[in-house]
């Protein structure tokens, strides 16, 4: 597996403090910030289309209703979704997986892709989103695949071996079968919520050799605290505000 290039700070869901998230406006946005890579969310619609999006439902980004599951692509391509952020934005469209990676190559950043399935899509979510990325990524060392749902990342190492796998965590408290989890699923990254983040809990990753990466951090100081601890990368909506703070030598 090639060795991540990762930056310190990465875009989440593109700039989500300045653009409608997970858009080609937003990443649009964390390119002209100067930030290296962005996240983003992929799901698929009910005739299996890879489009970037993040929740289940359509109703709080969109002018539509209801589940993606049950939506076509046709249908989908049809919503407007960036007036519920600001009139400025609106008319733009929710992009397909292929229409973000086109941008993003276009700036040249690396990309965090988040497997984000519809309940009982896990598997196919998975198989379906990287066989597309197969087909437009050739860079191992700025692609970086993420997921909460371990079927997910098991697809992933079945399917695509060489990507980088990252173990997203949440929560209140780190499960207890984390790091075999970690081992089994064979993950270069260790994602976690910045509630789990402590000492102890960043010396584990540490000696397990492998980049702490920590969601979402929003508050230079939070940053600072938490670079001390041995982060690594910090996903952040504005991130440009962290990359100024983190710019002092506080490595």
């Amino acid at each position: 597996m090639s060795k991540l290039h990762l930056p310190k700070v990465i875009g989440h869901r593109g700039a989500k403090a300045y653009a409608p998230e997970n858009t080609l406006e937003s990443i649009e946005t964390a390119a002209s910030l100067g930030v290296e890579w962005v996240e983003l969310d992929v799901k698929l619609t009910r005739d299996n289309v890879p489009i970037i999006f993040h929740d289940e439902e359509l109703d709080r980004t969109t002018n539509g209703s209801g589940l993606v599951a049950h939506t076509d692509y046709e249908d989908i391509k049809q919503l407007e979704a960036g007036s519920w952020f600001a009139d400025s934005f609106a008319g733009i469209k929710i992009p397909t997986l292929e229409e973000a990676v086109d941008i993003i190559l276009k700036h040249n950043l690396g990309f965090n892709l988040e497997i984000k399935p519809c309940p009982g899509r896990e598997k196919e979510t998975a198989e379906i989103a990287l066989d597309h990325l197969s087909q437009i990524w050739d860079d191992m060392d700025k692609l970086l695949i993420s997921s909460f749902q371990h079927v997910s990342l098991e697809s992933a190492l079945d399917l695509a071996p060489d990507y980088a796998r990252g173990l997203l965590i949440g929560g209140e408290e780190m499960p207890e079968n984390w790091k075999q989890l970690a081992e089994y699923l064979d993950v270069t990254t260790i994602n976690l919520g910045s509630k789990l983040v402590t000492r102890a809990v960043a010396d584990e990753v540490m000696d397990m050799e492998k980049p702490l990466l920590v969601y979402t951090i929003n508050d230079p100081m939070q940053a600072r605290t938490l670079q001390k601890l041995g982060v690594d990368a910090f996903f952040s909506d504005c991130p440009d505000v962290i990359l100024e703070n983190l710019a002092g030598g506080l490595n």
